[in-house]
């Protein structure tokens, strides 16, 4: 005897207690027993599959997780904001190769000439057991103008959002008129600052290093960002100006959502945020790649205040040997990694590449909310459209729950589009099920299509709970191995249920075993 594909009798018409077929007159007669369950039942349910489960062999671990160790609204406690540590400093004294001295990896893109950071950059950074988030800038100097004059601009921000400051000066050369200039600005900015003198690899360097006392900042700290030498010392210095906390309201869990905007070069990323910014933010050009650092933008779209991230395109694995082109690739994962939504911008005008298709499985993989907007729409004709779409549908089917907008971010054509399908797909990002409502509709869906017979044994479900959002994540406790296709189909009917428009879901199974009597 075989078992019903679920996919397939999933799309079959109901049927009454005679096996006849229910038509519309049949179903709109609902019986006191075939009344949907209240909120009183499903409670009631959940209690008595909780008293089930001590028949099996539980851990710890299961035990916290169906008991939900989580605050009153179904979420765990967010963390306090990391107190925000910047690096500032004039071009090519060393800062990006300091921030990855203090990351003990290298995030930072770190070239031999000046100018190679030109936006302000984020990380996450630990020191004796103590977080921070730790922002790289660009090099600031005076009486600058084009992108020079940008780069300074956004050093100056990264001061005003920080809590504490490491100003890196070069021991080499000494403090100069740009650093003279920079003094007074962090004096103005009332933020504490540490002052790093880099680059002294020896002993005969502490004399160039003591030459900073001058600038009246306090002690400079001798250090080779390079080798090493005497970062700890600074850090330790850092700590005991930073906050336990920040105190920025900007940079809070609860403040802007994170969009990332992220797809291959050229495909008309800093023109869309440019657009939807309503003002020139970042530097587009005709040349792919012009964008090497994530830059961040506070945006406010319909009222709604957005930190959108334009990313430096992904490149095909051959561009990506070495240079700044890697650092920059990487550093796109990355700003997946921090945001809570990623738009994928996909160019209208020519197929899904692979190259877009490794990005759209970035994002999931990550488990950010999704949205794919497809660019250069205008440029479509009318009568390509229609078999475009079709196209679309048929590239896209395993993501068919990513809400998709077709825009145009040269002339701005249904940008609008955007802020509706953020919206739809952060909701679905923060949804929860209740406990309750989850094994009612699982108790349901296994009763009209159970799991198929593997090995002449048929697993059942125990219980379900979601174990957290952000994205929808959901823990099944079974008594044997549930298959992918079922898993599936359970992904399936969770969507057409309870609208997981555009995040990612996760299932995941435990097998208990009943315990030995």
């Amino acid at each position: 005897m075989t078992t019903p594909d679920p996919a397939q009798s999933a799309d079959q018409a109901p049927v009454n207690h005679d096996g006849e077929a229910i038509t519309s007159d049949d179903s709109a007669v609902v019986s006191p027993i075939d009344a949907p369950p209240t909120i009183d039942d499903e409670v009631a349910h959940e209690r008595a599959l909780r008293v089930g489960l001590d028949e099996y062999e539980l851990e710890d671990a299961d035990r916290a997780l169906i008991d939900g160790e989580l605050d009153e609204d179904g979420d765990h406690v967010p963390e306090a904001p990391a107190p925000v540590l910047a690096v500032v400093g004039r071009p090519n004294v060393g800062k990006s190769t300091l921030v990855n001295r203090i990351l003990g990896r290298r995030e930072a893109v770190v070239e031999d000439r000046p100018g190679v950071t030109r936006d302000r950059v984020s990380y996450p950074g630990e020191w004796a057991g103590r977080r921070f988030t730790l922002v790289d800038t660009g090099g600031w100097e005076v009486d600058v103008a084009g992108i020079e004059a940008r780069v300074a601009e956004q050093a100056e921000v990264a001061i005003s959002l920080a809590d504490a400051v490491v100003f890196v000066v070069d021991a080499m050369v000494g403090p100069t008129a740009t650093d003279e200039r920079v003094v007074r600005m962090l004096r103005a900015s009332g933020k504490p600052v540490v002052l790093c003198a880099n680059k002294v690899d020896g002993p005969r360097g502490e004399a160039d290093a003591a030459s900073l006392w001058s600038l009246g900042l306090g002690e400079p700290h001798a250090v080779s960002a390079l080798h090493g030498r005497g970062t700890g010392d600074l850090l330790d210095a850092a700590m005991k100006a930073l906050p336990t906390e920040s105190e920025h309201g900007e940079l809070r869990p609860d403040g802007p959502r994170r969009v990332a905007l992220v797809g291959r070069p050229n495909v008309g990323k800093s023109s869309l945020l440019n657009k939807i910014a309503g003002s020139e933010r970042v530097v587009v050009d005709e040349v792919a790649g012009t964008t090497r650092d994530p830059v961040d933008e506070l945006v406010e779209l319909k009222g709604i205040p957005y930190w959108f991230v334009d990313t430096a395109g992904i490149r095909r694995r051959v561009h990506q040997t070495k240079g700044a082109d890697f650092y920059a690739s990487l550093r796109t994962q990355a700003a997946i990694e921090k945001a809570e939504v990623a738009v994928v911008l996909l160019d209208a005008s020519n197929p899904l590449t692979e190259q877009d298709t490794r990005v759209l499985s970035q994002v999931v993989d990550a488990g950010r909310a999704l949205v794919i907007a497809y660019n250069k729409w205008d440029l479509m004709d009318d009568d390509r459209r229609p078999y475009l779409e079709r196209e679309i549908e048929k590239e896209l089917v395993q993501l068919q729950w990513a809400p998709r907008v077709n825009v145009s971010a040269r002339t701005g054509w249904h940008t609008e589009r955007l802020v509706p399908a953020l919206e739809r797909s952060l909701e679905s990002w923060d949804k929860r099920i209740p406990t309750g409502r989850l094994n009612a509709f699982l108790g349901e869906l296994v009763a009209a299509h159970p799991h198929p017979l593997r090995g002449g044994k048929q697993s059942r479900i125990l219980f379900a709970t979601q174990a957290s959002t952000r994205p929808p994540r959901f823990v099944i406790f079974a008594t044997g191995f549930i298959e992918a296709g079922y898993r599936r189909f359970i992904e399936r009917r969770l969507r057409e249920t309870f609208g997981f428009d555009g995040t990612p879901i996760e299932i995941s199974v435990r097998v208990r075993e009943k315990r030995k009597r």
